[in-house]
Parts: C-alpha cells; structure tokens; sequence
C-alpha cells in the first residue's frame, strides 16, 4: 500500500472537529466566559491540532481554510453547549464529560494526522509523531488559552503513552498487515476510548518522577 492509496472517511475528520470544540465550549462555559469566549475556546480547541499539524509540520493551508464544513461544525458544538449550559453547571459532571469527549476527539484526529502526514511522504517515526501531536494539540491549546497547566505534562490520568501505543498499533495493522483503513481507524478510535475510560473507572494514574 502506498500513501497515494491511504484513504479514511471524511467522518472520521468531522467527529475529531466535532468533540473538540464541545470540550472546548464545555471547558469555556466552566471558566464563566461569554458568547464569544466560549466559541473561541472551541474554536482554537478544535482547529489547534490540525493547525500545528498543517501549518509548522506538513507546512499545507490548514484544513479548517479549506473545508467549508469546520466552521458550521465549531458553531454548532458550541449552540448546543450554550443550549445545554443549565445542565452542564455541575463541576464533577464537566470534568467527566470533558474526559469522555477527549478520549473519542484524541484518537481521531491522531488517525487524521497520520493520514495527511503519509500522503505528503513523512517517514514512518515522522508520521507517528504527527499523529501524537495532532491528537493532543488541540487540548494543550485548549488548557494555555484557560491558563490550566496542559493535562499530558502532569501527573494524572494516562494519555500520550495509550495514544503513542494507539498510533504504533494503527500503523502495524495498516501499513504492515494490510488490514482495511477505515474498519482499522474506528477499531483504534473504540480501543483508546476504552483505555481511557478505564483509566478514569479505576483511577489509573501517573506520578511525579520526583515525589514532592
């Protein structure tokens, strides 16, 4: 198989755009901003991935210039967390949410990433490393702009090691057994849901390397 003939379905892309910019309006909401800061906290949440991704690594327009779908997809995520905000008041309820939203956005836009990164001829480890930065890009911008230290830099719930494990396994399965793209990309998306909801279930948790 060669990049020319990686191909996913394009669903995959809006579900990665979708859960991100309602874990970013979600995230906005909880900090008590306005209209309008809670759309740009979708907004930069949703398109930060891809705009690390397109514009420093594959240095391409990024998607979210050049599909007319991003935007109605940022809007509406963000309609239906103003809608909802009476129901989504409650801080356990919103840091559950956002976990569980994460953990589907995470692995989807990763396989997104490694899409667009073998198609412009990225060598394997590269294109791993696109994968991982596309899939937790979005949230490291997410937390910055709501000043919260990023979430994959402190001790908590396992993140990037079940993503880099997630991308290794994708590419095996693809690239190496040949296996079909789009059956492979939603069976990676459900596993690394899995993962982390049993991380979240259990409190399976990292720490420091150096204890306090």
């Amino acid at each position: 198989m060669t990049a020319a003939d990686f191909h996913l379905p394009v669903q995959l892309d809006y579900l990665a755009i979708f859960a991100w910019a309602l874990s970013g309006a979600i995230v906005g909401l909880r900090k008590r901003f306005d209209l309008v800061g809670v759309f740009v906290t979708a907004l930069l949440t949703s398109i930060g991935g891809g705009i690390i991704r397109d514009g420093v690594m594959l240095q391409r327009t990024p998607a979210v210039l050049t599909d007319s779908f991003y935007l109605p997809l940022i809007v509406l995520a963000t309609a239906l967390v103003v809608v909802f905000r009476a129901q989504l008041s409650g801080p356990k309820l919103v840091d559950k949410l956002v976990g569980m939203i994460d953990a589907v956005a995470t692995p989807a836009y990763a396989v997104v990433g490694m899409q667009m990164a073998l198609k412009a001829g990225i060598h394997v480890p590269g294109v791993m490393l696109i994968g991982c930065i596309s899939g937790i890009g979005g949230g490291i911008l997410r937390d910055v702009v709501v000043r919260e230290e990023p979430e994959v830099l402190k001790p908590g719930y396992f993140l990037a090691i079940p993503l880099a494990v997630a991308c290794a396994i994708y590419l095996v399965l693809t690239l190496g057994l040949h296996t079909q793209l789009a059956p492979t990309a939603w069976a990676t998306v459900l596993g690394y849901f899995v993962v982390r909801v049993l991380t979240l279930q259990f409190n399976w948790r990292t720490s420091a390397l150096l204890p306090s």
